[in-house]
């Protein structure tokens, strides 16, 4: 059983502006990264997320940024309890998982945002793990939605 998943949303803006919600750090910072995220998602660049439910800052690598169409990161595979379980253990893992985004413009104006995961190795720590991030992009996708659309931040107080 190979450990992958995909979430989507449709945002009802363009995607230039969706895209750069995501690749600008001040911008992901204001809905997503709940304590901040450091460097622009550029090819070949490594930057910083940090999330108040997450022990501390962790590094992102970006794999590829195709401008408007695709972003792919890497980062520390984990292999425990969900990250934002009060009393969880999240224990990091010796390789990385993938992570791809794809945004499309679609012909009403909307921007369709697919994200995938993959990368897991098969056994029941990283499986919990696998859930407990399927749970953070499908959040991330509520928060992008509801702060492009809206400007609302729906994880605002939400883990501290």
């Amino acid at each position: 059983m190979e450990l992958k998943f995909r979430v989507a949303a449709r945002i009802a803006k363009p995607v230039a502006e969706v895209f750069e919600a995501v690749a600008d750090p001040a911008k992901l910072s204001a809905y997503f990264t709940t304590g901040g995220a450091k460097g622009r998602l550029e090819t070949g660049a490594t930057v910083t997320w940090d999330f108040h439910d997450y022990p501390g800052a962790f590094p992102v690598h970006v794999i590829e940024v195709v401008e408007r169409e695709r972003i792919v990161l890497e980062w520390q595979a984990s292999e425990g309890e969900a990250h934002n379980i009060e009393g969880s253990d999240p224990k990091d893992a010796d390789y990385r998982t993938r992570v791809t985004m794809r945004f499309k413009s679609l012909d009403d104006g909307r921007t369709l945002v697919e994200i995938s995961e993959e990368g897991w190795r098969e056994n029941q720590g990283a499986l919990r793990a696998s859930y407990g991030n399927c749970q953070g992009w499908a959040q991330m996708l509520c928060a992008l939605k509801a702060w492009l659309e809206y400007g609302i931040n729906l994880r605002a107080g939400m883990y501290k």
